[in-house]
């Protein structure tokens, strides 16, 4: 079967799903998005994405498209249409359309709301994790509302290319002071030599990721120290471990830096560890 996505009301099949050529969101990058990854045909982190969602429309003067628990319903039947138990959910939503103009449209004009469904293979993910990937450092390129979560994401577009290139699976951004501050579409940790999790906080330019405040959640019932301060690549290369999360990623080891080994050079026990015990919390919490 084909995949379904939804599209403005109607749930089409995806080869024939359209949004029109004036949709801010394509002209102007004027569009909000989340993804909540799905296990066992739930989502996951539903709260913290539906706050998150909130949030960034309201940053941008817009409202939700409609109400949570309506949009809750969608989501699901997305799910339910594609058949699909453990996948990726992605939802955008522009200001819609209008006439081409730089301000916002005079006149109130309906959102668009897009939402499209992928796959999950959490057996490969698995193994993945088990391996360890590596991340490439790129200069801070982007604008300075970050803590945003709209779809103008070509600096994060290039710094994926970049890593793709280098054989990398990440890319951190570098700001003017040496300092990373997080992953092309991820948050960056790590483990210090003195056994501390760091990671860079949220009053930086830089996203408040749901998968980060979760793992935050269970750190913090681990009883486990976190630094939220942030560190050099060099310190990211010498620490004991190194990690990245987030919707797609969940918590993913990370074993070299531009090409040079964190650690040991392959996954630490406790990414390892904090990876299991988000991935059981995610489950147990799942709408």
């Amino acid at each position: 079967m084909g995949r379904i996505a939804y599209v403005n009301g109607r749930f089409v099949p995806q080869g024939e799903a359209v949004v029109h050529i004036e949709d801010r969101g394509y002209q102007f990058a004027d569009a909000v998005y989340e993804v909540w990854a799905v296990f066992d045909g739930k989502l996951a982190d539903a709260e913290g994405h539906f706050v998150r969602l909130e949030r960034s429309l309201g940053e941008l003067s817009m409202p939700m498209p409609m109400s949570r628990a309506a949009l809750t319903l969608v989501l699901k039947e997305a799910l339910r249409r594609n058949r699909l138990r453990e996948a990726s959910i992605y939802l955008q939503v522009s200001r819609g359309v209008a006439p081409r103009d730089h301000a916002f449209p005079k006149d109130p004009v309906r959102q668009a709301v897009v939402i499209t469904v992928s796959p999950v293979d959490r057996a490969a993910s698995e193994a993945r994790a088990a391996k360890g990937v590596g991340v490439v450092t790129t200069p801070e390129t982007r604008w300075g509302r970050c803590d945003i979560k709209t779809v103008g994401l070509l600096p994060n577009a290039l710094a994926k290319q970049k890593a793709r290139e280098a054989g990398a699976a990440e890319a951190w951004f570098v700001d003017e002071l040496g300092f990373v501050t997080e992953g092309a579409s991820s948050n960056a940790w790590i483990v210090d030599g003195e056994g501390r999790l760091r990671t860079r906080d949220t009053n930086a330019n830089i996203l408040r990721g749901v998968t980060r405040r979760t793992l935050l959640e269970v750190i913090g019932d681990e009883g486990l120290q976190v630094d939220e301060r942030p560190f050099t690549p060099d310190e990211a290369r010498q620490a004991k471990e190194a990690f990245i999360t987030g919707a797609g990623t969940l918590v993913l080891p990370v074993v070299s830096v531009d090409g040079k080994p964190v650690g040991e050079g392959k996954p630490g026990p406790v990414a390892m560890k904090l990876r299991k015990l988000y991935i059981e919390r995610a489950k147990e919490t799942a709408i």
